[in-house]
């Protein structure tokens, strides 16, 4: 039998996860694995949680939450041999929607047991690890605000977007990759290891999470048509042929702006220096993922997504 641990934030997302622990349990143990559960209580639980499972020599670590707790048990698995499963159980869940996850547990319970191994890539910034996207600008903003309403899920999402909207004046920001420097005042900076931000938004629909590149999307401030022209596309998937976005790849990179302020990890409001040194980390993670990924189709993956995630709540 091989060994497993089963991190579960409890309070991730919309959806109760009463009896979780014992379903995922049954499924695994069916499939060879002696699970060791246990539960987050506080940030840093999971990197802890992680952390011990690694110590100890376990083969697999599933982490069921949300972006955050995602990352918080990603970062400890970074260079190790431990094979990550997740479990989408949070409210945006992007890192689960870009591998094509399913947000319902005996699904991806079902991606995990099949055993197929992608070695990933993920970003740092300032030495702090992110697995779907970095990002400075409007999008910090509306994570702050977002972070402090009592409700979670896309509803409230997107009425903190409106909010912050109103009165957010852009930056500038100074952006040093691939030998060139570019200088522009912007609404948003996102460094995308992958293609959405969660909830099916596409920031980077082409991102690809085995290529050692970070998508690096720049999107300009325009009138108020233009910036909801770019909120359609971020769904449709059509956002890097909009006149106010500006995007490069890069495996590395080093932004600048005028002083420390807000900024977001995987969807996790802080606040950051004046210079951030963001770099992409080749085939660093061992995932569990479905299988051969098909490429990325304007509205129509939106849409399958979309139908997919209807499927998976009804049967919730």
């Amino acid at each position: 039998m091989a060994d497993a641990m089963l991190i579960i934030n409890p309070i991730s997302g919309t959806g109760k996860k009463t009896g979780l622990d014992l379903k995922v349990e049954r499924t695994m143990s069916k499939a060879g694995y002696n699970l060791d559960v246990r539960f987050t209580t506080c940030r840093g639980d999971a990197t802890r949680l992680a952390t011990e499972a690694v110590d100890k020599g376990y083969d697999a670590v599933l982490a069921a939450g949300g972006d955050g707790t995602i990352n918080e048990t990603a970062q400890a698995l970074c260079g190790t041999n431990v094979k990550f499963g997740i479990i989408p159980s949070g409210s945006g869940n992007g890192l689960a929607r870009h591998i094509n996850i399913p947000i319902n547990v005996d699904a991806a319970l079902d991606i995990i047991v099949r055993g197929i191994i992608a070695k990933c890539d993920y970003g740092t910034v300032n030495k702090r690890p992110f697995f779907c996207t970095f990002g400075v600008g409007f999008d910090a903003a509306v994570s702050h605000y977002f972070a402090k309403q009592s409700r979670r899920g896309l509803l409230t999402y997107l009425k903190s977007a409106f909010s912050q909207y109103v009165n957010y004046k852009p930056d500038t920001y100074t952006i040093s990759a691939n030998g060139k420097i570019l200088t522009q005042k912007a609404f948003v900076v996102a460094c995308c290891n992958a293609s959405q931000y969660g909830n099916n938004a596409y920031i980077a629909p082409k991102a690809s999470i085995t290529d050692g590149l970070l998508d690096i999307i720049i999107i300009h401030q325009g009138s108020p048509i233009d910036t909801a022209m770019v909120g359609m596309d971020l769904f449709t998937g059509y956002i890097d042929s909009n006149t106010l976005i500006h995007s490069l790849r890069a495996p590395a990179a080093v932004i600048y702006r005028s002083s420390e302020g807000p900024a977001h990890i995987d969807g996790e409001p802080m606040i950051l220096e004046d210079i951030m040194d963001v770099k992409c980390h080749h085939h660093g993670l061992n995932i569990f993922i479905p299988g051969d990924k098909q490429p990325f189709r304007p509205i129509v993956t939106p849409v399958k997504s979309m139908w997919r995630n209807i499927f998976s709540y009804r049967n919730k």
